[in-house]
């Protein structure tokens, strides 16, 4: 279309020097300066892949462009947690459940939180389909609950973890709840994931042409390769800087979420000041999915391939604050309509979890 807004200057630059950081890196000794430039550059990465994937969610249209902004955000945080605990050692054991779990802490409380008390100032009383949080919400207990609670319950293997063939069950059981999850949102009741109502998520602007969707994929693909080998050089600086300052280390893990999950964030409470409620939560809730979905099988297979030991069953705290996220959750998401009251309860959920993770 004629009126396409063009590809913003900086959207063309930070692939280009992620890229170009990457080469360099790979090649020069990291000094502390360097470090910190790397640093900024990861998470221009991370910010300009999303806006690629946002040009593509814009071509394709709801619901597939939420699928592909959770599946970019996805790809960073395997890619991130994979890196991280092959390079970490064994401290590194429980960096992909810290990592995920963070993730939904981040994103059904303090993203979900924060959009609905944006809106509800806003906009009052906002409103989204049940059917779509429904489903959401079922597949994302299923998931959380096969891979991070069960785990502590089970005798084939010691401590907080599955044995082989356990681990193999729970990475193809993730994989097809996640596939089964994304062929009912973009085919068999792709209705259900649509805005109420007769608005636009795209009005007011035009469509990005064929041309500028194109070029945003091979730019999204450039981000990606960036991110992933950023990370990569990162990492022991990332363990170094939690071990000096003192934090648990499970704050990795939510150091990882937040990164990979702010500019997506941003973009969610965006559509909620917009009054898009549904494409908010289409967001943030499909992002959580593909976070276990689809990094519990790329982990899974790592880790089989490699002997890499992973410990995946929550403490008893964490499965209090999971169990109560889920339960606050299934009330808000009951009648199809959101205050700011539900997003003040979700924020302290959230507050309680990163105060716990700082304090334990």
């Amino acid at each position: 279309m004629s009126g396409a807004t063009p590809t913003p200057r900086w959207a063309l630059i930070l692939p280009l020097v992620g890229g170009l950081c990457l080469a360099v890196g790979f090649v020069l000794p990291l000094s502390a300066p360097f470090v910190t430039f790397m640093a900024a550059v990861l998470i221009g990465a991370v910010i300009a892949a999303v806006h690629h994937a946002e040009v593509i969610a814009e071509r394709v249209g709801e619901p597939f462009g939420t699928l592909v902004l959770a599946l970019a955000v996805t790809v960073i945080e395997a890619s991130l947690i994979v890196s991280l605990t092959l390079t970490g050692g064994p401290q590194a054991e429980p960096l992909a459940r810290d990592t995920l779990y963070s993730a939904i802490m981040i994103v059904c409380n303090g993203v979900v939180g924060l959009c609905l008390l944006v809106g509800g100032i806003r906009h009052g009383e906002q409103q989204f389909r049940i059917e779509s949080a429904s489903a959401s919400l079922g597949v994302l207990i299923a998931l959380a609950t096969l891979t991070l609670v069960i785990p502590v319950y089970t005798t084939s293997s010691p401590g907080p973890t599955f044995s082989v063939p356990q681990l193999l069950f729970a990475g193809v059981a993730s994989l097809v709840l996640y596939g089964t999850f994304v062929f009912v949102q973009t085919v068999k009741h792709r209705e259900y994931f649509l805005p109420p109502g007769p608005t636009s998520a795209t009005a007011g602007h035009a469509r990005p042409s064929v041309g500028t969707a194109l070029a945003s994929a091979a730019l999204l693909l450039v981000c990606l390769v960036a991110v992933v080998g950023l990370a990569k050089l990162l990492s022991p600086g990332i363990e170094a800087a939690v071990l000096a300052s003192g934090a648990p280390e499970a704050t990795v893990g939510i150091a990882i979420a937040c990164l990979v999950l702010l500019p997506e964030a941003l973009a969610a409470v965006r559509a909620a000041y917009a009054n898009r409620l549904q494409s908010s939560l289409n967001l943030a809730l499909g992002s959580a999915l593909a976070s276990i979905g689809l990094t519990i099988p790329a982990v899974v297979a790592v880790a089989t391939l490699t002997g890499m030991p992973l410990t995946l069953g929550l403490g008893a705290k964490d499965t209090v604050l999971l169990g109560l996220t889920f339960v606050v959750s299934t009330l808000t998401f009951f009648t199809g309509r959101t205050t700011v009251l539900q997003g003040a309860v979700h924020l302290v959920i959230f507050a309680t979890f990163l105060f716990l993770a700082l304090v334990p």
